[in-house]
């Protein structure tokens, strides 16, 4: 049995039978709105290769994706975006998207997994795993869903925005993102309050 599959398959034999996996992308993100998505497969559905997504090239992740979304009971992804992140901060913003994202799933599931540390008032049937998309195929699952999504929508806005290189940063603080800040400003895309966006010389 694989071990991403093994550590859901714990659950399973506790009595579920439909598990859904939940992880977000874009948290440290300069630019660009948070996702969260939410996965869920009924037992036994496994998909060879799915691992973590940083683990992952671009193209691989796009084949997985579509594998995910094809034997997948149920799948949704939660989007915030930056004006949201700099009202309520960016942990709030992960929390929303975590729950919309569940919260749009057309298959209520029986049990959920959380990539990252506990927090508090989650609604349904949980448990949180640290570093869970190294861990959990259902995670895991959610985290190549997350960042094939987010991704999309960064290279989207480059075609809008090209001098800030969305397409190939994805809005994280690279150096070439950072110049393009100093010269241009930052674009109504921008999460005004991280600091990096107004004081660029703070990331080196």
């Amino acid at each position: 049995m694989p071990k991403l599959y093994q550590f859901d398959h714990n659950f399973y034999n506790q009595g579920y039978s439909r598990i859904c996996g939940i992880d977000e992308v874009g948290r440290g993100a300069l630019a660009g709105p948070v996702v969260a998505g939410a996965v869920l497969f009924e037992k036994e559905i496994f998909i060879d290769g799915v691992k973590d997504s940083k683990k992952l090239t671009p193209h691989r992740r796009e084949e997985l994706f579509d594998e995910i979304i094809i034997n997948a009971a149920a799948w949704s992804v939660g989007i915030v975006n930056n004006q949201e992140i700099d009202r309520v901060n960016i942990l709030e913003a992960t929390k929303k998207a975590m729950l919309t994202s569940v919260n749009y799933l057309e298959i209520e599931p029986e049990f959920i997994l959380i990539d990252g540390r506990k927090w508090k008032d989650f609604p349904y049937n949980h448990e949180f795993v640290i570093k869970g998309d190294s861990k959990s195929f259902c995670i895991a699952s959610a985290s190549i869903i997350a960042k094939v999504i987010r991704d999309r929508i960064m290279v989207m806005l480059s075609e809008l925005y090209p001098q800030y290189k969305f397409h190939d940063n994805k809005g994280y603080g690279t150096r070439a993102h950072v110049l393009a800040l100093s010269k241009h400003g930052p674009t109504s895309f921008h999460r005004r309050s991280f600091k990096p966006v107004y004081q660029p010389e703070l990331i080196f």
